[in-house]
């Protein structure tokens, strides 16, 4: 673990609460991500949201990558925020793309209700637990997932 890493406080804090829960830590130009082990997430979140001195409680964006055709083929990302501290993370987790699916965030921040949406609907990641998963931004006919890398340039015909 580079030495950025190593003085950043959540990764610390997050390491003695829940030792198993970081599956790799990366700290590159300043910004440090956390690879979390997807049993783990709501957890992690939880922690990092009520932790005194950490206080992660907004969260910016949900989104995800496509690593087609690695495997895992997914990450979904969560860009989260301390007000408090002024402090940046991003927490990564790993999804299979046989049947891409995740524990949803809304219970930890309200606020992953329409990013979740917006992942599954470009994505098709389902997210275990979301109060309305449906499609937001495509119609509810839509065939397949534009972002994927496999979905066809001119869609499907």
């Amino acid at each position: 673990m580079a030495a950025d890493l190593a003085n950043n406080l959540a990764f610390k804090e997050l390491q003695k609460y829940d030792p198993e829960a970081i599956e790799d830590a990366r700290a590159f130009r300043d910004e440090v991500t956390l690879y979390i082990r997807p049993a783990h997430l709501i957890r992690a979140c939880e922690f990092l949201r009520d932790e005194p001195g950490l206080k992660f409680s907004f969260l910016a964006d949900v989104t995800a990558l496509d690593l087609y055709p690695q495997e895992p083929r997914f990450e979904v990302v969560y860009h989260l925020l301390s007000i408090e501290t002024a402090e940046r993370l991003r927490l990564n987790i790993r999804v299979s793309g046989q049947n891409p699916r995740a524990n949803t965030a809304v219970p930890v921040w309200p606020s992953a209700n329409a990013f979740e949406r917006e992942v599954f609907d470009l994505f098709g990641i389902v997210f275990e637990g979301h109060p309305f998963l449906q499609r937001l931004l495509l119609p509810e006919d839509w065939e397949g997932h534009p972002l994927r890398k496999d979905y066809p340039t001119e869609g499907y015909r």
